[in-house]
């Protein structure tokens, strides 16, 4: 090739080269720029995932919180209508005058139906005669000497207390033995 014809190519050489690195700075530009959509795109869907974890939280934070207040209510409820069972449970320890039979079976009846229901509700009855005083569930409102009786034994029932599932409704109110002082 003469150097009459590298120097008419010369032109257009360089021409490529400008035409190439262009084209090479292009490509460094999208791979700049995917990579940053990349970063954005993984960034974005990081902070989709918080916050449908973050959405799930909080409404099973609600969900707990409309339950405990519907525990709550019935809670209450439940404690309005134990002072009405204790008074059946009175009426019915009561001597009958003649003729109250039919009056008595009456009051069974409604004693009967309203314990059917704290039970439905999930309401039991603490056993407290013969146990050992437990400040958790029961509330001593008297202690008496006996030699019958262990140290601390509830020796009788004042009031029966109650449990709603696990939780203590109302503590029994209790009479307490305690030893003779020597």
């Amino acid at each position: 090739m003469s150097t009459q014809d590298t120097a008419a190519k010369g032109p257009q050489v360089a021409s490529d080269s400008a035409h190439q690195a262009d084209q090479m700075t292009e490509e460094r530009a999208l791979a700049t720029e995917v990579t940053e959509l990349r970063r954005e795109r993984d960034d974005l869907y990081d902070r989709l995932l918080r916050k449908s974890a973050d959405f799930d939280n909080y409404r099973k934070r609600m969900d707990r919180d409309r339950r405990d207040m519907v525990d709550l209510a019935a809670q209450d409820l439940l404690l309005d209508l134990l002072p009405i069972l204790d008074n059946f449970e009175r009426a019915l320890a009561a001597d009958v005058p003649a003729g109250g039979e039919q009056y008595r079976a009456g009051v069974e009846l409604i004693a009967t139906q309203l314990q059917d229901l704290l039970k439905k509700r999930g309401v039991t009855p603490i056993e407290a005669v013969g146990a050992d005083f437990d400040p958790h569930i029961h509330q001593a409102v008297v202690q008496e000497v006996s030699s019958e009786h262990r140290e601390g034994e509830v020796m009788a029932e004042l009031r029966r207390g109650y449990r709603l599932g696990d939780r203590l409704l109302r503590p029994s109110m209790v009479k307490v033995a305690k030893r003779e002082q020597a």
